[in-house]
């Protein structure tokens, strides 16, 4: 390709090359000259934010069947090349990888991108391995996309150092590796059954596969599945997820809120590819499985949070719970419940990244004393609603406080409402997305009426109300309990990102209807699988640009 023939669907390989760009460049600077390599990390995460919402709202005004972006990097024909396609699902992963990315990355510019030397450069490799594994449309890619998001993730969980993230990350990368080699395994059988790797293509041949294959076909395709799910933290493989997210960095937590959701969307894109209605004999294969394995998923988060009395630890059952909803709601196969689904998806990840980044936010206001390694020496932090001295009118009670009107530092009312909002949306209480979402994936389990689907309904009713007894005893710890130490002070810095995390769950609701007709356009095209296969398989190589 040449710089000439640079046209709109180079869209989709941007979001890919910008990240990997970064991190060489910042390579090439060393080990100093930190605050020009926080520059250029901001610089590039917002650059990438930029792009996927462009790809979002390109694929979004394109009518069926042009609402697929097609890109061959190699300029090889399919399926021989490598092809990354952006559809309406990918795009809305892309944009959710970018948005939880920045609000993390600016989060960290506090203090946390000082605890290691290369932390920019493994923040772009996250990013990069993120939206490659949601813009793919092979297998062999998808696996190299993983791991390059799994290698960053290792020492992003690892920055800062101390016994509890070593013990925790050795958990984690051990369940991971695992998880990679049964996806490498996945992969083998089924290109030693198809003869292909291009997703598309997988799927168009899948139909003709031999009955004596079958079994050995199925195989493949389950264990693929069990690496999906090991990625995707459903029980029970994911006694990993709460100590390693409670143990790393608030903002490599808060960008880790989105890594389960990778296993996910792999789930998802495949299952929908392979095993349609129309199949034959593998028509819907694992459904079953997928269904039970989530409501076990969401009941184990949900009393996972019921039971937690850290904040980090419930921030990561929720993680869970959520996971467990998304994989039970699919498995179904209905778009009607998807596309409340896709949604939920959408609100749960924004919420759990915030949830995150106000972990220690409000850790630091439970502390009495500051450490000598306390980074936040109160510079830029937010100013308070009221003098700290009360007007010569106020009543006072024996210990000269005053009854009425204490002063609210600014900086504690911001920690309450921004809890508040997230906590809501985690338990899916009115008027929030969080219950926008609910209540699509409720109505459509009502339509469908099964004994699968009533289990569903009451999971998601107990699960709701179980996260909010466990984050309002959460709250009342953190707000109501009178404490003598002084009020906490936030930076504009660690400010801005959650504040923005929780202005975009208030926007999912102001344009709650447009989104969740997006979502429930992007699950028809998931459950019309002949579009995707159409739109890759029809695409076409630039004459004379090799």
């Amino acid at each position: 390709m040449t710089l000439l023939s640079f046209g709109p669907e180079h869209l989709v390989v941007a979001p890919v090359l910008l990240p990997l760009a970064t991190a060489a460049a910042m390579l090439l600077l060393g080990e100093r000259r930190r605050r020009l390599k926080a520059g250029l990390n901001v610089a590039s995460a917002a650059l990438g934010l930029a792009l996927a919402l462009a790809l979002l709202l390109r694929v979004d005004a394109a009518a069926a069947p042009a609402a697929f972006a097609v890109y061959l990097p190699g300029n090889w024909p399919v399926p021989y090349g490598i092809v990354l396609v952006a559809d309406r699902l990918s795009a809305l992963m892309a944009v959710l990888a970018g948005s939880v990315g920045l609000a993390a990355l600016l989060y960290a510019l506090a203090r946390w991108q000082h605890a290691g030397v290369y932390f920019h450069v493994l923040f772009q490799l996250q990013l990069m391995g993120l939206y490659g594994a949601f813009l793919t449309a092979d297998l062999f890619n998808l696996f190299v996309f993983f791991e390059v998001l799994l290698a960053a993730s290792y020492g992003l969980l690892l920055h800062g150092g101390g016994m509890a993230r070593v013990r925790a990350g050795l958990h984690y990368i051990a369940i991971n590796l695992v998880a990679s080699l049964l996806f490498l395994i996945g992969v083998a059988v089924l290109y030693g059954v198809t003869g292909t790797l291009n997703m598309a293509d997988i799927a168009l041949k899948l139909p003709l596969v031999p009955e004596s294959d079958r079994g050995l076909l199925h195989a493949g395709a389950a264990i693929l599945a069990v690496a999906f799910l090991a990625k995707a933290a459903v029980w029970p493989l994911n006694f990993w997820l709460p100590p390693a997210y409670a143990a790393a960095s608030a903002p490599a937590a808060a960008l880790f809120a989105i890594l389960t959701k990778v296993g996910v969307y792999a789930l998802l894109r495949l299952w929908t590819l392979c095993f349609p209605a129309g199949a034959g004999a593998s028509a819907g294969f694992g459904g079953t499985v997928l269904v039970w394995g989530g409501l076990a998923t969401l009941a184990f988060g949900a009393l996972g949070m019921f039971a937690s009395q850290r904040l980090a630890r419930l921030a990561g059952f929720a993680v869970i719970a959520s996971s467990g909803t998304l994989v039970a709601a699919f498995g179904f196969g209905r778009p009607a419940l998807a596309g409340g689904a896709l949604f939920y998806l959408a609100t749960s990840t924004l919420a759990g990244c915030a949830l995150f980044l106000l972990v220690e936010l409000l850790e630091r206001g439970r502390q009495v004393e500051l450490g000598p390694q306390q980074l936040d020496d109160g510079n830029d932090a937010l100013p308070v609603f009221f003098d700290a001295e009360p007007p010569p009118s106020t009543n006072l009670d024996d210990d000269e406080q005053a009854l009425i009107g204490r002063a609210i530092p600014a900086a504690l009312a911001f920690l309450g409402v921004s809890f508040t909002i997230c906590a809501m949306v985690v338990a899916g209480l009115p008027p929030l997305a969080g219950f926008v979402a609910k209540l699509a994936m409720l109505t459509a389990l009502i339509d469908i009426g099964s004994a699968r689907a009533w289990t569903l309904f009451a999971l998601l009713l107990v699960s709701g109300l179980l996260a909010a007894i466990a984050l309002m005893r959460v709250g009342m710890r953190h707000f109501w309990t009178s404490g003598e130490g002084p009020a906490p002070r936030l930076r504009v810095v660690e400010s801005l990102p959650v504040a923005a995390l929780v202005l975009l769950l208030v926007a999912l609701v102001l344009r709650g209807e447009a989104v969740l007709a997006y979502t429930n356009e992007a699950a028809r095209a998931l459950h019309e699988p002949q579009r995707y296969i159409e739109a890759v398989l029809g695409a076409r190589t630039v004459e004379g640009a090799r």
